[in-house]
């Protein structure tokens, strides 16, 4: 699959999540096959910018791949020059977010919320589209409710603006994530448009994979909660979706190495003291895959050094090992 001028190693991509995609967790989607990744959601708002927030979204390093950042904003003059700081700042890819569900990016009449101007969202585009000389794509949802689903439409507009990849989330905003996605809706955006699309929402193993790519017709699936605490789910799906094989899961001990280097990442990567807050999260998702029903988690969550996390988790993983293999 192509975006633009950029050839992806195959069509399994980690979804922009916030909070989540870091530099850190693209590291390791993008070892375990991620074709491409995106960035955390920048605000289009020149004054956060340069926050130290901002700069720590903005970080990436050769081995997440392509430098795909997803931006997200109401005004077109805003937008446009957003992009072009990004790619100032290194960006290969700019992906616009119009598919964000959290009221407070809606109050703002960003993300989702602007799926029910779509006059606004072909100024939006156009504006990006001219402002850099990067491929422009765009995420969005099937519409603002149930019962305006106008993806087709904002699809035909994506594509006349000049966008050159179209992911769907398979909900509206209204469903939030609730309830199944939408695969028939975004298989009409498939059928009506000729840019690469990209179906996203419920997709949690390989074979769900499979099916959606069979059952839409889209150029490719993009993964995002079923990544949280399972990042080698892109070499499994991956495997199937290009080569039809099936591939173990890593290793209770190769799955445990991981975490700890994921860790240690975080902590270098925020520094201490933010650093460890934000494990926390993560071994949770990573437990649920492990041994879902512990009460590490508690015990965890209550260690506020980075080197008390680090040790707590080595001290774990020896013990879940040891009693898997004697049992």
């Amino acid at each position: 699959m192509r975006i633009g001028s950029y050839q992806l190693k195959n069509r399994v991509l980690l979804a922009p999540m916030a909070g989540i995609t870091d530099q850190p967790f693209r590291r390791i989607c993008a070892r375990y096959g991620a074709g491409l990744t995106y960035s955390e959601m920048m605000s289009a708002n020149p004054q956060v910018w340069h926050t130290e927030k901002s700069k720590l979204r903005l970080s990436h390093h050769q081995d997440a791949g392509i430098n795909a950042v997803q931006i997200a904003g109401a005004d077109p003059d805003e937008m446009a020059q957003a992009a072009r700081v990004n790619v100032e700042y290194g960006a290969q890819i700019i992906d616009i977010n119009m598919g964000c569900p959290a009221k407070k990016v809606n109050r703002r009449m960003a993300g989702s919320a602007l799926l029910q101007y779509p006059d606004l969202v072909r100024r939006i585009l156009e504006a990006v589209v001219n402002a850099v000389n990067v491929p422009v794509t765009l995420k969005i949802r099937t519409g603002w409710d149930r019962k305006n689903r106008n993806c087709v439409q904002i699809a035909k507009i994506a594509e006349q603006s000049g966008i050159q990849a179209l992911t769907v989330h398979g909900r509206t905003r209204e469903c939030l994530f609730e309830g199944e996605a939408e695969y028939d809706n975004i298989g009409a955006v498939k059928r009506q448009v000729s840019i690469p699309v990209i179906a996203n929402g419920d997709i949690t193993s390989a074979r769900k994979a499979l099916d959606v790519l069979n059952y839409t017709g889209a150029d490719a699936i993009m993964i995002g909660r079923g990544a949280l605490g399972n990042p080698w789910i892109f070499q499994s799906v991956a495997a199937l979706v290009e080569a039809d094989s099936i591939v173990s899961p890593p290793s209770l001990a190769e799955k445990c190495g991981v975490i700890l280097h994921h860790i240690r990442a975080l902590h270098r990567f925020y520094g201490e003291e933010k650093g460890y807050r934000i494990a926390r999260k993560h071994v949770a998702w990573y437990l649920q895959g492990i041994q879902p029903n512990s009460g590490f988690k508690q015990t965890f969550n209550a260690i506020t050094t980075a080197a008390g996390q680090l040790a707590a988790l080595e001290d774990y993983f020896n013990l879940i090992q040891l009693d898997r293999e004697t049992c």
